[in-house]
């Protein structure tokens, strides 16, 4: 019995998806269909982090902007309260939250890759001085954060939840360092169930994300984000686990034609 070959975009997907991919570095590898370990994690983090804001910017037609603007209303910082950017990148959100907080206020940004975290000092240098004087930076695994209990008016997240191997844990700690009545913030990549939405989302991370991707000699750091979607939990499953984490109100919000979304929490 003769077997029908698979069309070349869907083997590309399946080599994608399926398969242990390596980077030039021959230490560097990582099994895309099985959940990373922190370590995998943090190296693909620190490998991007020359490209994160370019790739950022071209991947959303600068539209993430946009969309840290609107999580940032949600959440409502207050000049001289103290916030944590969770997995701060780069440190966009960051910049964000010093300009709300300023002069008297502080905001911490907080993410395990070294790299990314100089790269957001350096930014940083480029700042008014108000909003300098408001930022700290600290490396730090969001699953174990070196912060007091109930020490915090508010924290926000920016494409860094799908990305942490503990979700519940990492809610749990959130919920443990801020005060009550703290919001959070938390945007990020969401699966569309509208299913021409969600082809298109399909499309648009197999024929232009790993594309870009591959001009950039990055195929493996990127190639994750399609398996990472596929695991991370939908609105209303992040609603019941930060309701499970003792946060006292809960409400997702599906925005981009619900491709993104935007957790809103309350202690």
């Amino acid at each position: 019995m003769r077997i029908a070959s698979k069309p070349k975009r869907e083997l590309r997907r399946n080599s994608l998806l399926g398969l242990r991919l390596a980077t030039a570095t021959d230490n560097f590898k990582i099994t895309i269909m099985s959940r990373p370990s922190e370590t995998d994690v943090q190296q693909i983090f620190d490998r991007i982090a020359p490209v994160y804001d370019r790739f950022n910017d071209l991947l959303s037609l600068g539209q993430h902007r946009i969309w840290k603007k609107m999580a940032l209303r949600w959440c409502e910082p207050k000049q001289g309260e103290t916030w944590l950017d969770l997995c701060c990148g780069s440190g966009d959100m960051t910049r964000l939250l010093a300009k709300q907080v300023a002069p008297t206020g502080k905001v911490i940004g907080v993410d395990f890759s070294r790299e990314l975290l100089a790269i957001a000092a350096h930014k940083t240098k480029s700042y008014p001085l108000n909003m300098q004087k408001a930022i700290a930076w600290q490396q730090a695994n969001v699953l174990e954060l070196p912060f007091e209990d109930s020490s915090c008016n508010g924290a926000t997240i920016s494409y860094g939840l799908r990305n942490v191997v503990d979700i519940p844990q990492c809610l749990a700690e959130l919920h443990r360092v801020l005060k009550a009545g703290a919001k959070v913030a938390i945007l990020d990549f969401h699966r569309p169930s509208d299913r021409l939405i969600q082809s298109f989302q399909n499309f648009y991370l197999d024929r232009v994300v790993v594309p870009l991707a591959d001009r950039f000699n990055m195929t493996a750091e990127y190639a994750y984000i399609a398996p990472s979607l596929a695991r991370f939990p939908i609105g209303s499953e992040q609603v019941q686990l930060a309701k499970n984490a003792g946060f006292r109100q809960a409400q997702h919000y599906a925005i981009a034609s619900g491709m993104m979304g935007i957790l809103v929490l309350q202690k």
